[in-house]
């Protein structure tokens, strides 16, 4: 079933709009952002404000569920204000707006590591701002898919430190209503699990922290398989994805290249913009590259690299589903279920968003839901077993 984010009945939201504090040092930038989120009656803009200092004490006066944060900035920017608002609050979604480059790319994810939600990327124009279809979708779902994650945890109790727990990053701008919760009882599967010979992971919105819990726990050498992961993103960011899982985790990882032969033991991200596929050739399994139409919007998907992976690796398939918007992976992991695989997913509490872990554990087709810590140990085991 798919949910309306700014339904206030969906889920047993709260019926008052999300609360959005704007901090960029544009007034021309505050003032367009804005217009959009005015325009929808699920937002409302609380504070708008020029640096990171402001920002801090804005927090500090109002009950704020999502901030919307630029990095540079004068007098305080906002990696430095950064961790002290999640001091303020620990609960706040903090949503960075970056530029597509590969300095926007490092600082992003370093604000990720550092607790910040998602990013999104920065327009280059204030015609994009003012009319950028794109931008808007992004804008909107990512707000209102982190605003209702605020307020399904803020009764939760929060990690030692005063760090929220890790959350996940969304897919390329959702065009409609995004699964955020989806509804049914959790449905774990009994059945054989067999060891694999092959470890695929997809990850949207929250993804980049995720990950780098996941595999900085699984060591170099507690997994001799290869592992190939779908994160949406765009170019450019995937390259600094991998560098810093390699910085991270001492895993080599890197972006997938077309015709790669896979090997064990070595991380595969999927470039942004590119769908990333397994083939069969020979006695090698090789990686193909592909721009085929996006699917669940994303491009890079994880449906397809699933499917392909099913095919080619039948039921020696491990996959494992984390943090993220939207249903992306709920039909390749049906598909690797029917051909014998396994698929876990990461569970709701320390999910940034239960979109796409959501959807497979409450289709009735994981063999396990478990939270980000406690992944790593259960890959390790079945992976020993091979």
């Amino acid at each position: 079933m798919v949910l309306d984010p700014a339904s206030s009945a969906a889920n047993g939201q709260p019926s008052d709009p999300i609360r959005v504090m704007l901090v960029d040092d544009s007034a021309v930038v505050r003032g367009l952002v804005t217009r959009i989120l005015d325009e929808d009656p699920g937002i409302t803009v609380v504070a708008s404000v020029g640096n990171g200092q402001m920002a801090i004490s804005a927090l500090e006066r109002n009950d704020i569920d999502v901030v919307l944060l630029d990095i540079e900035m004068p007098v305080m920017d906002g990696l430095t204000a950064l961790p002290k608002l999640l001091q303020i609050d620990p609960g706040v979604k903090i949503l960075m707006q970056s530029t597509l480059t590969s300095k926007g790319a490092d600082v992003s994810l370093r604000a990720m590591e550092m607790g910040a939600a998602d990013y999104i990327p920065k327009p280059t124009s204030t015609r994009d701002l003012a009319g950028g279809m794109d931008f808007k979708a992004e804008l909107l779902g990512k707000i209102k898919a982190l605003g209702q994650a605020r307020r399904r945890n803020a009764n939760r109790p929060q990690r030692p430190g005063g760090a929220p727990a890790p959350r996940p990053a969304a897919p390329a701008a959702p065009r409609t209503p995004v699964p955020i919760h989806p509804p049914g009882p959790l449905q774990l599967r009994t059945h054989t699990i067999e060891p694999p010979d092959i470890i695929a992971i997809g990850s949207s919105t929250g993804g980049p922290q995720a990950l780098f819990s996941l595999l900085g726990t699984m060591r170099v050498g507690t997994v001799r398989q290869p592992i190939v992961i779908t994160q949406h993103m765009p170019a450019t960011f995937t390259t600094i994805l991998a560098e810093h899982i390699s910085r991270v985790s001492g895993w080599t990882a890197r972006e997938a290249q077309d015709n790669e032969v896979i090997t064990g033991g070595r991380v595969y991200i999927a470039p942004g913009d590119f769908h990333m596929t397994v083939e069969a050739k020979g006695a090698d399994r090789v990686l193909r590259l592909n721009k085929t139409p996006p699917e669940n919007f994303c491009r890079p998907a994880v449906d397809p690299m699933l499917r392909s992976i099913a095919q080619v690796y039948g039921r020696r398939v491990l996959v494992c589903i984390l943090t993220g918007m939207g249903s992306d992976g709920l039909r390749g992991g049906q598909v690797v279920i029917q051909a014998g695989g396994t698929v876990i997913a990461q569970d709701e509490a320390t999910s940034v968003v239960w979109g796409m872990p959501g959807a497979v554990a409450t289709a009735g087709i994981c063999s396990a839901v478990l939270p980000v810590g406690d992944i790593a140990p259960w890959i390790i085991k079945q992976a020993a077993r091979r």
